[in-house]
């Protein structure tokens, strides 16, 4: 809407042996890679690559072998990725033959959709600024590094006609971000940003989203590698079929009817037995209530509920719905809700009507300590590989970034704690960010005012929250599909446990 293109790939790893395999931890190399989709079947095939990373190939990271990227590469472009990849590898080990070998690997597996990266982080820039020895020599290999990889792929690119692209390492948008992406690595490390035995952001700030006027300047004598970034854009046209639509799991249906006629048959089944008083009024509302429920495409979503409640209770599981669902008679009569609309006046409409454009929802609460036993019973019934529990990703909000900014400075407990008491908590009807709470707070907005500290660690503060700082699982968010879920989203374990999960 807003003229924007989507373009949706990853970062992977492919690793030479297979990616099952667990040796011992320096015998084998991961390599990076990059991956666009430039069609459904290659977004398709990302999220099964991604699944299979995480699900078979995990060790350290999330890894396929080339008979997996092989099988999988429909649809794709691939690059040669950073010095992390596997052709900069060799290039940088002077590994002339192995140079050659994967070139032709890749090139005969993704064709004209396979490019060579070339980069320029002007590391060699970054040494005036450099202190420590350790990293000075560090700034000096990369820069050689970058050198050998940029002349060697100039040099393959010829002998072997593969088109060269031009990149650059994004780590974080703009440039003044570098600082703020630094202290977001030490609190997911648990560093000091003080820590100089490493290499910093701070000490390559060149990690950002540099603007085509810059790339221009980095690669003034290779207009087509800049050309190709607007080629590779105009290769990926994804339009995912599956958005604005809704599907259920297939519920298994007696007699080979359909689920419709199967909710039809059992809602006037089950009436006399909920209600005792049939008048032409009830029959009236049923027959509309089923009438809409059908044209709208959720009769097996309520036979899927249906079966639920049913099994919940046949287990002793307390139960509840509430909710706008209450209001519909059909519920009623499969026994989902408990309560009868029609003796409370209350509307099926506030549920569903023709012209409601997101599907119904019911609101089933349950014992969450058999919650388990739920979800194992819906895995069972729909199939393992249907169904997972949904991620959800704690972020850096206001307070704790102050917290975990002072820390990872090195400024005492006591500062980072001042500053987050300051912040106002949720509960008082705004939504708690650092803009809003040096103008809510006037103690907060003075002590920024007059102490840098302060002022350095909320101005932190505010770039970095937001940011997701780790995955756990939705309490109760489960997904359940007609197909294999990696049809529609990629999955992963949940990262301390053996749950399967949505990335």
């Amino acid at each position: 809407n807003e003229g924007v293109k989507p373009i949706i790939g990853m970062e992977g790893y492919v690793t030479l042996i297979d990616h099952k395999l667990r040796p011992e931890r320096g015998t084998f190399q991961n390599y990076h890679l990059l991956l666009l989709a430039k069609d459904e079947e290659g977004y398709k095939n990302l999220m099964k690559l991604t699944t299979i990373g995480h699900l078979e190939g995990y060790y350290y990271r999330p890894r396929v072998d080339k008979e997996t990227l092989k099988k999988y590469s429909k649809g794709l472009i691939c690059t040669s990725a950073c010095p992390a990849g596997e052709l900069a590898s060799y290039l940088i080990g002077g590994d002339d033959k192995n140079v050659k070998k994967t070139a032709e690997w890749y090139l005969d597996v993704f064709g004209d959709d396979y490019y060579l990266e070339v980069q320029r982080h002007e590391y060699g820039k970054h040494l005036v600024n450099a202190t420590d020895p350790e990293i000075r020599a560090e700034l000096t290999k990369m820069d050689k590094n970058e050198k050998i990889i940029n002349d060697g792929v100039f040099k393959l690119s010829k002998e072997m006609g593969i088109p060269i692209v031009a990149t650059n390492d994004a780590h974080y948008l703009d440039k003044e971000d570098a600082t703020a992406q630094d202290v977001l690595v030490c609190v997911a490390t648990g560093k000091l940003v003080s820590e100089t035995k490493r290499i910093r952001f701070v000490d390559t700030p060149t990690y950002y989203v540099r603007s085509p006027e810059e790339m221009q300047e980095l690669f003034p004598e290779l207009p087509e590698a800049l050309s190709n970034t607007v080629k590779i854009s105009d290769k990926c046209n994804l339009v995912i079929s599956t958005l604005g639509k809704w599907f259920f799991p297939k519920f298994e249906v007696p007699g080979g009817k359909t689920a419709d006629e199967y909710l039809r048959e059992l809602a006037y089944e089950k009436l006399p037995e909920r209600v005792k008083d049939i008048t032409p009024e009830v029959k009236e509302r049923l027959e509309h209530e089923l009438g809409i429920i059908i044209q709208k495409g959720y009769g097996a979503y309520c036979l899927i509920m249906m079966d639920l409640s049913d099994w919940t209770e046949s287990q002793g599981i307390v139960t509840n719905t509430r909710g706008s669902a209450a209001g519909s008679l059909l519920s009623y009569v499969l026994g989902i809700t408990t309560v009868n609309p029609v003796t409370y006046y209350l509307p099926f409409e506030r549920w569903l009507n023709p012209f409601r454009p997101s599907p119904p929802d019911i609101d089933f609460d349950v014992a969450d300590d058999r919650r388990e036993e739920i979800i194992e019973y819906i895995t069972n019934k729909y199939g393992k590989e249907k169904v997972a529990q949904v991620c959800t990703f704690g972020r850096m909000l206001a307070r704790a970034s102050a917290r975990d900014i002072a820390r990872v400075l090195g400024y005492p407990y006591v500062t980072g704690d001042k500053i987050s008491k300051l912040i106002p908590p949720p509960k008082q009807g705004f939504p708690i960010n650092v803009k809003l709470a040096l103008e809510k707070s006037p103690q907060l907005k003075e002590l920024y005012d007059t102490d840098l500290d302060a002022k350095k660690i909320l101005d932190l503060a505010r770039r970095v929250e937001g940011s997701a700082r780790h995955m756990s699982v939705h309490a109760a968010g489960v997904v359940v599909a007609p197909s294999a879920l990696t049809d529609f989203t990629p999955l992963r374990n949940e990262p301390s446990g053996d749950k399967i999960i949505t990335q």
